[in-house]
C-alpha cells in the first residue's frame, strides 16, 4: 500500500502535468486565426485621454439608462468614418458621444534648446534649412464617437472567451472551501447579482477581508469561482512577499489553482479556464502567454497541493479534465477578461482582485 507521501507525490506530478496540459492548451488557443484577428481588430482603436475616457463613459451611461445601448459598459468606441472602414455604420438615430479632440500646430526654431526661439509656421510654411520641426497641441475641439452597439454591418472578431460552468458542484466542496477562506480570516459573502460586485463572478477584497460569490450562476460556476478566490486569499495578499503584483499574473494564477481544485474534483472547468487564462496571460506586456503560464507553475501547483490536503472531500486520482485533452474552443460569455481594445472603464482598484 501506498505511503501518505507517495500518494501526495503522485497527485504533485498530476498537478504538475495538468499545469504543462494549461500551457499548451493557451499556447493552442492564442494560435488560432480567430484570436489574431480580434487582435488585429482591436489595434486599430486608439487610447483615449483619461478625461476623454470619462465623457464616453458618462455618455454611455446615460445612452443605457435610455434604453439606446443594451450594456451598461461602453466596449469598442470610434468615429463615424473609422466605423465605416471598418465595414460597419452608425445606425439611424444614434447620437455620438462628445468628446474633445486635439488641434495641433507646426513649430520651428533653430536653437530648439531655447524655449522662447520656437515659431509656429503656417499651413503650407515649410521650414527653414537647419531648423527644428516639432507638433504641438493648440487647442481642442469637440468630436463625436459611437460604440459598436449603435452600429450595424460586419461581425466582430471576437476572441474566444471564458464559458460559465453549468450544472451542480461536487459534494462538500463549497463547505471545504469556504471554511478555508475563513480559516485564513476571510468572511465569505454569497451577493445577489454581479452588478453588487462591479461585474464580476465573484471579489476577493484584501481591505475588507472579504470573498464575495454571485449566487445567480450555476452551483458549478459558484463553487470553481470560490476556489479562484481562495487562490488570490493564498497567493495576493498584502503580506504575500513572494507576489509579483501584476494583475495579470494574479489572475493566471487564480484560476490555474481553481482548475486544478476543480480536476482533483471531477470538474472540468477548461471551458472557463482556458480562455480566461489566455486573456489575462495576454497582458503580461513582452511575454508570450504560454511563458507566462508556465513560469507560474511552482506556485500554483504548492498552493492547490495545499489546498487539497486540507481539503476533507472526495477526490478522484486522475484529474484528467478532458477540455485540456482537446483542443477547447470556448464560447462567448458574460464578462471576457480584457483584450487589448479601447475601454472606457477606469482601472479597478489594485488592491480588489476579481474574477
Amino acid at each position: 500500500m501506498a505511503t501518505g507521501e507517495e500518494v501526495r507525490a503522485a497527485r504533485d506530478a498530476k498537478l504538475d502535468e495538468l499545469h504543462e496540459r494549461l500551457a499548451s492548451a493557451v499556447e493552442r488557443l492564442v494560435s488560432r486565426d480567430d484570436w489574431h484577428r480580434a487582435l488585429e481588430f482591436a489595434a486599430r482603436f486608439r487610447a483615449r485621454s483619461f478625461g476623454n475616457t470619462l465623457l464616453i463613459w458618462v455618455q454611455h451611461l446615460e445612452a443605457f439608462e435610455q434604453g439606446r445601448v443594451p450594456d451598461p459598459e461602453p466596449s469598442y468606441v470610434a468615429g463615424y468614418k473609422q466605423w465605416q472602414t471598418l465595414g460597419r455604420q452608425v445606425a439611424k438615430g444614434q447620437p455620438g458621444y462628445m468628446i474633445f479632440a486635439p488641434v495641433t500646430g507646426r513649430f520651428a526654431s533653430s536653437t530648439p534648446q531655447d524655449v522662447a526661439s520656437w515659431r509656429r509656421l503656417g499651413r503650407f510654411e515649410k521650414p527653414k534649412a537647419g531648423e527644428a520641426v516639432r507638433s504641438r497641441m493648440i487647442a481642442a475641439r469637440p468630436a463625436y464617437v459611437w460604440d459598436v452597439s449603435q452600429t450595424t454591418g460586419d461581425p466582430i472578431p471576437e476572441r474566444p472567451a471564458p464559458r460559465l460552468l453549468e450544472g451542480e458542484a461536487p459534494a462538500g466542496l463549497w463547505e471545504g472551501l469556504a471554511a478555508l477562506v475563513e480559516a485564513d480570516g476571510y468572511r465569505v459573502l454569497s451577493v445577489d447579482h454581479e452588478g453588487v460586485i462591479g461585474g464580476a463572478n465573484g471579489l476577493t477584497d484584501f481591505q475588507a477581508r472579504t470573498v464575495a460569490v454571485r449566487t445567480n450562476m450555476d452551483p458549478a460556476a459558484q463553487v470553481k469561482t470560490l476556489a479562484h478566490e481562495l487562490g488570490h486569499v493564498r497567493l495576493h495578499g498584502p503580506d504575500n512577499p513572494d507576489w509579483a503584483g501584476h494583475r495579470g499574473i494574479g489572475e493566471v494564477e487564480a484560476e490555474s489553482v481553481a482548475l486544478m481544485i476543480g480536476a482533483a474534483h471531477g470538474m472540468d472547468t477548461s471551458s472557463y479556464s482556458v480562455s480566461y487564462v489566455s486573456g489575462w496571460a495576454g497582458t503580461v506586456k513582452d511575454k508570450d502567454p504560454a511563458e507566462v503560464v508556465q513560469a507560474t507553475g511552482e506556485r500554483v501547483r504548492k498552493t492547490a497541493s495545499a489546498l487539497l490536503d486540507a481539503l476533507d472531500t472526495m477526490q478522484l486520482g486522475a484529474g484528467d479534465p478532458p477540455g485540456l485533452i482537446r483542443d477547447a474552443t470556448p464560447s462567448r460569455a458574460e464578462r471576457t477578461p480584457p483584450a487589448t481594445i479601447e475601454q472606457a472603464r477606469p482601472a479597478a482598484d489594485a488592491a480588489v482582485r476579481s474574477l
